[in-house]
């Protein structure tokens, strides 16, 4: 297993360690960093303390302990790097050993700097097919993710992605020729280093060019184009073996296991909740007809293990899965936006967390993206004018405060507007058609079908304590400085953490 630090990978390793306990052995590649060096130490002091394992530690503390000891290795190791940077050796005693291979590492940024968000995302397939060719092609399942659709608009089902814009050559084996466009865009991302003479103007660039190219190619953001370029790669590399890519939609809190509501990190609609919370910003460009797919993190976690145990039961075959919800048990923005604060207004008392100033005072209002934009950029020249005005005259600004408001909204609007304003409509008929042809007993413990979803439930009471208690800091219902940083659209699952 790649990818066991990020939310997902963290609720995969639980169920099943959980679910499958007799699993023989669950290798972990893992980086070592400044705190923790090796795989084993950072496995020890950042994946199991994580409050996720809590019901592991209390049902089964001696069997947790005995299954991390006995079941668990560690492999300090870099995914991106050849031989995951093991050395040819070290690199060929590892495919010996393994039977399949769960690939849930990625750069989830929205704003990455296109060639971190390529290398990461897109090139780093290629060691994990090494690794899956020297291990005899054995099954490799893949994290992707629903928005390689990208602007396609209408049903999007479970089939190879053709690019909404700019055409790109198409094989006939199916999968489309990646490789001149990824050395086309590598030699833009050169020509803007030698461009840029500062660092932080090159990141800013490298940031700008990424999204540029996304939307020129049809898709809204550099982490979803490059995932559709990993898909290609993965398949033109393994044509003929057994290869799974699951695309899960937007990722929320759990569902039901381990416990309901268990969230790590800030994702895609919380960066909205958060904002409505703490009145930061009471307009946001959405489509509040649209259908918004949400998906609960332990739905796909199963997703991923079901996909696996077919791989390994009937080998040699190219599939495509879409954990999502949209087509079974679809839910409007509108009614998710009315959900939320509803639960807010009625029971702000339980969220001491989230609305630590109490009950919201004002409403949050979706509204039409182009005057929502038409209106933002007034509003950002008359707050940037009236600045530059008391600046000139030794004035003091009076109007900080909405500064502040414009600054985050745009934030938002940059990272988010198109996941506010869903034309599309993911399908999972072939994931359907897995759950059926397993037992009702394995269909209960490895869940994947969103009709089992309550969306009052999930979207109210769920989801915003999973925000109140494992997300937010305790800030004791005191006012607060504005802070408009914990907005900012960085490292997020459709998926997203923010700062």
């Amino acid at each position: 297993m790649t990818g066991t630090t990020g939310f997902l990978g963290t609720v995969v390793l639980e169920k099943l360690i959980r679910a499958v306990p007799e699993v023989g052995k669950i290798i972990l590649l893992l980086r070592g960093n400044s705190q923790h060096k090796t795989a084993r130490e950072r496995f020890e002091h950042e994946i199991a303390a994580k409050s996720i394992f809590g019901r592991l530690r209390e049902e089964h503390p001696a069997g947790f302990r005995e299954f991390c000891r006995d079941k668990i290795e560690c492999v300090t190791g870099d995914v991106t790097e050849d031989h995951f940077g093991l050395g040819t050796e070290a690199f060929a005693r590892l495919a010996e050993r393994i039977d399949g291979v769960i690939h849930a590492a990625a750069c989830v940024n929205f704003r990455e700097e296109l060639h971190r968000a390529i290398s990461i995302n897109a090139l780093s397939l290629l060691n994990v097919v090494e690794v899956v060719k020297a291990a005899g092609n054995i099954p490799l399942v893949h994290v992707s993710t629903c928005f390689v659709n990208g602007f396609n608009q209408g049903p999007c089902h479970e089939e190879v992605v053709s690019p909404a814009r700019r055409a790109i050559q198409r094989n006939p084996k199916g999968f489309y020729e990646v490789r001149p466009l990824i050395a086309l865009l590598l030699k833009k991302v050169e020509e803007v280093k030698l461009a840029c003479p500062t660092a932080q103007g090159l990141s800013d660039s490298l940031i700008d060019l990424g999204e540029r190219e996304a939307h020129r190619y049809g898709w809204n953001d550099a982490y979803a184009f490059t995932k559709w370029m990993a898909e290609q790669l993965v398949m033109e590399e393994l044509q003929g073996s057994t290869v799974t890519i699951v695309r899960p939609s937007i990722i929320e809190s759990t569902l039901e296991e381990p416990v309901a509501g268990w969230l790590e990190g800030l994702k895609v609609a919380d960066a909205i909740t958060l904002a409505y919370a703490r009145q930061k910003t009471l307009f946001f460009p959405a489509r509040t007809q649209g259908i918004i797919d949400i998906i609960p993190v332990d739905l796909v976690a199963n997703s991923l293990i079901l996909a696996l145990a077919e791989a390994l039961a009937a080998p040699g075959k190219q599939r495509i899965y879409q954990c999502c919800s949209g087509s079974t048990n679809p839910v409007r923005l509108g009614r998710m936006i009315r959900i939320q604060q509803l639960e807010m207004n009625n029971n702000h008392m339980r969220y001491d967390r989230l609305l630590p100033q109490g009950k919201p005072k004002r409403e949050f209002w979706p509204m039409n993206q182009g005057l929502f934009l038409l209106a933002m950029v007034l509003l950002k020249s008359v707050v940037l004018s009236y600045a530059w005005i008391c600046k000139l005259m030794g004035l003091v600004n009076r109007l900080p405060g909405l500064t502040a408001y414009v600054h985050t909204t745009m934030k938002l609007v940059v990272a988010y507007s198109f996941y506010g304003a869903p034309r599309y409509r993911f399908h999972n008929e072939k994931l359907m058609d897995l759950a059926s042809r397993i037992t009702p007993e394995e269909r209960r413990r490895f869940a994947v079908d969103a009709r089992i979803i309550d969306w009052d439930q999930y979207m109210g009471p769920i989801q915003l304590a999973g925000l109140n208690r494992y997300v937010l800091k305790d800030r004791s219902r005191r006012p607060v400085a504005a802070k408009v940083e914990n907005l900012s659209p960085v490292k997020g699952k459709l998926g997203s953490k923010a700062a």
